[in-house]
Formats: structure tokens, sequence, C-alpha cells
């Protein structure tokens, strides 16, 4: 009896070159571009693994200045950015980390903190002057780990959210935290409220639910597109990532 003939392996999704999502993922063609006063800086976990979900070069995708950096450690802001900064300290970090914003009693949804983690004086003052926003990208440990191995992240003001909404993923992906954000959401907010315009969120938002939408039409018929699960034995805490 002759052997079955061997099954053919199915063809690979092809990706999309700008975000680099599944094809059938890719809302490129509706991305609003935006110009934006202060630049953006976006810090990939080289082991970030959600390609469908995941937020940061779609984001990416909507600024004219946009950075996307994929690894776990740059000598500099300077280095990660590609290009000179004067002073570091007129760029935010967003690195929730252990604080809380409720636990600290700030007002506003965006929070500088000052070295010691409390709610730093001046917030006005301090805000005013920041030039750009770095985001660091991937699960709640991968952000750790991004702030840990970048010491040059300690000459920068770390910044906070306090989201006055949960995030859009709902269901498909939890939250550990209330004020856990995906990328775009915590873009959203801070960049929004920083450069006062209501039209940067919009924008993000109705471009994260095109995303999320587009998910639930397609993961019934390609359950491949859906997020690995973490390794046994280690525990996925999601973002804020954002990453």
């Amino acid at each position: 009896m002759s052997n079955p003939p061997d099954i053919a392996a199915a063809d690979p999704i092809p990706e999309c070159p700008h975000c680099q999502k599944p094809m059938p993922l890719c809302i490129c063609d509706s991305v609003t571009p935006i110009e934006n006063r202060l630049s953006l800086l976006i810090l990939q976990h080289p082991q970030e693994q959600d390609r469908a979900l995941g937020t940061a070069r779609l984001l990416a995708r909507h600024f004219a200045d946009a950075t996307v950096r994929v690894g776990l450690s740059w000598p500099s802001l300077s280095k990660a950015l590609g290009r000179p900064v004067e002073n570091a300290a007129h760029w935010a970090v967003l690195y929730l980390g252990s604080a809380r914003a409720a636990d600290l009693d700030a007002e506003g949804e965006i929070v500088a903190l000052n070295r010691k983690g409390e709610v730093a004086e001046n917030q006005r003052a301090i805000l005013g002057k920041l030039e750009g926003v770095v985001l660091l990208d991937g699960t709640w440990s991968q952000a750790k780990a991004l702030w840990w191995r970048n010491p040059w992240m300690l000459k920068c003001q770390r910044v906070i959210l306090n989201p006055a909404h949960p995030s859009r993923y709902g269901r498909l992906r939890k939250e550990p935290r209330r004020d856990g954000l995906s990328t775009i959401e915590a873009a959203a907010t801070i960049l929004a409220g920083l450069e006062r315009r209501p039209d940067i969120a919009e924008a993000l938002h109705a471009s994260f639910e095109r995303l999320l939408a587009r998910y639930r039409e397609v993961q019934a018929e390609m359950p491949e597109l859906a997020p690995k699960p973490a390794p046994k034995g280690r525990r996925d805490f999601r973002r804020r990532k954002r990453a």
C-alpha cells in the first residue's frame, strides 16, 4: 500500500510592510495623518509577539514625527531616537511600574512623578516644557525590563496615566489594572492632553476601534491570527506598554 500523499503546508499569511500586521488585519488605508508637535519614540521589547492586537506600528503610521525601535537597551536617548537630543529632561517616559494614580490622589489624566515616585510639584510647568514622549511597548514584565536596562530614562521625566476609561481591549485582552492601556490608547491620552488637541485622541481611538472590529470579524475564520499564549509557568502581565 502506498503512503498517503503529504498534506501541503498552508501558505504563510502575507504581512503589511508598513504596520507589519497580517494583511487581513491591516487598516493602513484608513489611517489619518497627524502633524505632531511632540516627538514620539516607541521602544518595543523584542519578545513582544502580539502581531494581531499589538498597536505600536499602527500608532507610528499616524504621525509625521514618530520612531519605532525594537531592542532591549540603548546607550542614550539620542541613540535610541537616532538624532541628537539636547536635554533628556524635556522628554517624558510613560512607565507605570508600581505607581497608581488613584493611590497618589493625583488629578488629571497625565501625572508627572518625581524621583521618589511621588506626584511632582508644578505639574503644569513640568508638562508644559516637554518636547517628546517615550512609550514602552510590551507586556508589563517586558516594559519593566526596558525601564531597568536603560538608565538614561532616569534623566527623563517619568509620567503615569490616570485614564478616565479602561482599555477598549475589553475581553480580547485582559489588563491586570484599570489604568493599563494599549500603546495606541496611551499615546492618545498623553499626546492629546499635552498638545491640547482632542482630535489626536479621536483619530487614534477610531483606528484602534477599527482594528478591534476587524480582528473580531476574522478571528473565527483565521484562528492562526490569535495572539500566542504565554509560556507555561510565566504570567503574562499586559501593558502599562504598552508599552
